[in-house]
């Protein structure tokens, strides 16, 4: 079994490392300081426990160098993977599938869906259809990625805490490709739970980090502050109720409230979310796939989202102001 990471970053180098020390067949697609640190002197892993490893990884920055694999995994963040589909073509072969581990809501959400809305493309997580024209919607397998990890250095990933991917098919079923991948991901010490309701995980998630994203790049709070303090906590349930009236009218059901999942928010502490990350960095936001799709779904379900209009916005400016959307 061939195993690409595309996006070998934090998440995308975690998985890497765990995958190389049980002797799997994979291979990185990344670039710039971290891939050189790689090639040179391998790829470091600090792991919550303290341990740390270290593992020789293939490592390239141009896929021509793969070649066809069983399973591209992409770990990429959503804005930036329309753009490389053409460049991941080398990479797929007749029977590959495509691993979408990437954040909000993915861009195959209405395949195999059933129903009216089957089929239907979502221009704010892929603008043009380049995914779906580009990969084909059949290629996919869902992946909700939960571990939190960052590179603190050119070749050294800190895993920070957690360590599933939950992985589900688009039409719920348990195929021999998810089953496959979830024991080679076991084998290396992960949780890879099959879902056969994968959307009802993707949504949990989302739910976090279609407002305590933004509301933190707005003001910079921790998720200590913003799940505690009255005023973006009302924000924030204001955007969740939102999106669930949104995801429940497409099938969803939610495990828990919307005071648990902002309350679970609050339990991580003084966590900076990515997006804050990334507007501290001058890195570019990740807004489009983690609110501005659940704007568009909120269109096509026609159901109003007041309060996620006005953070879209407003998160939408700042980012503009940063030179970084």
């Amino acid at each position: 079994m061939k195993i690409c990471i595309f996006g070998a970053g934090a998440i995308g180098g975690y998985m890497g490392v765990k995958l190389a020390q049980v002797g799997a067949d994979v291979s990185l697609v990344a670039r710039g300081p971290h891939l050189e640190a790689m090639k040179s002197r391998g790829l470091t892993l600090l792991e919550e426990n303290g341990v740390e490893s270290r593992v020789q990884v293939q490592a390239s920055a141009d896929p021509e160098d793969l070649g066809p694999q069983d399973y591209v995994i992409v770990t990429l963040k959503a804005h930036s993977v329309p753009p490389v589909v053409p460049k991941m073509r080398p990479l797929i072969g007749e029977n590959t599938t495509i691993v979408s581990g990437v954040n909000g809501v993915p861009w195959w959400y209405f395949h195999k869906i059933g129903g009216p809305l089957e089929g239907t493309r979502l221009q704010s997580v892929d603008p043009g259809d380049a995914q779906w024209n580009g990969f084909g919607p059949d290629r996919v397998l869902g992946c909700v990625v939960y571990p939190a990890a960052e590179v603190t250095e050119p070749g050294t990933v800190r895993h920070i805490e957690g360590n599933r991917f939950s992985l589900g098919e688009p039409d719920g079923a348990k195929s021999d490709r998810a089953v496959a991948l979830s024991k080679a991901l076991m084998a290396a010490g992960l949780k890879a739970p099959v879902r056969p309701r994968l959307r009802d995980e993707i949504w949990v998630k989302l739910w976090g980090n279609l407002s305590f994203n933004p509301i933190s790049a707005l003001t910079h709070a921790t998720l200590d502050v913003l799940c505690t303090d009255t005023g973006t906590r009302n924000v924030a349930r204001g955007m969740m109720v939102e999106a669930q009236t949104i995801a429940e009218k497409l099938g969803v059901r939610f495990p828990i409230d919307v005071e648990r999942r902002i309350d679970g928010g609050a339990a991580v502490g003084a966590h900076r979310t990515s997006m804050l990350q990334d507007l501290d960095a001058d890195r570019p936001m990740e807004i489009d796939a983690l609110v501005g799709s659940v704007q568009e779904l909120g269109r096509i379900t026609q159901t109003p989202t007041p309060t996620i209009d006005t953070v879209l916005a407003l998160v939408q400016l700042r980012a503009r102001t940063a030179g970084l959307y």
